[in-house]
């Protein structure tokens, strides 16, 4: 394997009902730290975090720099979403395993995403799976919708850290395949 390495450097955005995680979640994938006191997303966050893959074509690594848009959940700023959605080369669908609604929703997520940018990579995540004695659905209602749009998916934790970093990596690879399919 040669030494060489390239960098890019891609927007992806989390998107999803109020409180389901996924602020949380990119707490826990750039710093590794977990809060469970809520506070509502205003606007946008932009974090960053440097992954390292291996080139699907050539003997290189890339190093892929992931700006991570968290994006404010709530319906009344679709306008908003809609245009903090522009340039998006990614996206983690998040919603909580503990509200059916947040499931119900991620259609309209999706559909409000794909509007805006056509259908770039996503993951589906169903997030809070500590909580199991709370949840509302089983993995399999997850995989079902994931299934429409033919998408992986992850059950996650942001409090114990389970799939953070294989939901972000899955993502991260799947946009590298993308870049270099020609």
């Amino acid at each position: 394997m040669s030494d060489a390495t390239t960098q890019l450097s891609k927007k992806i955005v989390l998107i999803g009902d109020p409180a389901v995680g996924k602020t949380s979640m990119i707490r826990k994938f750039v710093h590794d730290i977990f809060d469970d006191k809520y506070i509502s997303t205003l606007g946008t966050k932009v974090s960053t975090k440097h992954l390292i893959f291996k080139h699907p074509k050539k003997e290189i690594m890339v190093e892929l720099k992931l700006m991570i848009w968290d994006i404010m959940g709530q319906r009344d700023y679709e306008m908003f979403q809609q245009s903090a959605y522009m340039g998006s080369q990614g996206a983690l669908i998040v919603c909580d395993i503990t509200r059916r609604e947040t499931l119900e929703n991620l259609p309209q997520w999706i559909s409000g995403l794909f509007n805006v940018t056509s259908e770039i990579p996503i993951v589906m995540i169903g997030n809070k799976n500590d909580l199991t004695d709370e949840k509302q659905f089983e993995f399999k209602d997850l995989k079902d919708v994931a299934k429409t749009f033919e998408v992986p998916v992850f059950l996650t934790s942001a409090k114990s850290g389970e799939n953070i970093e294989n939901a972000f990596s899955m993502l991260g690879q799947n946009i590298i395949e993308i870049d270099y399919s020609d």
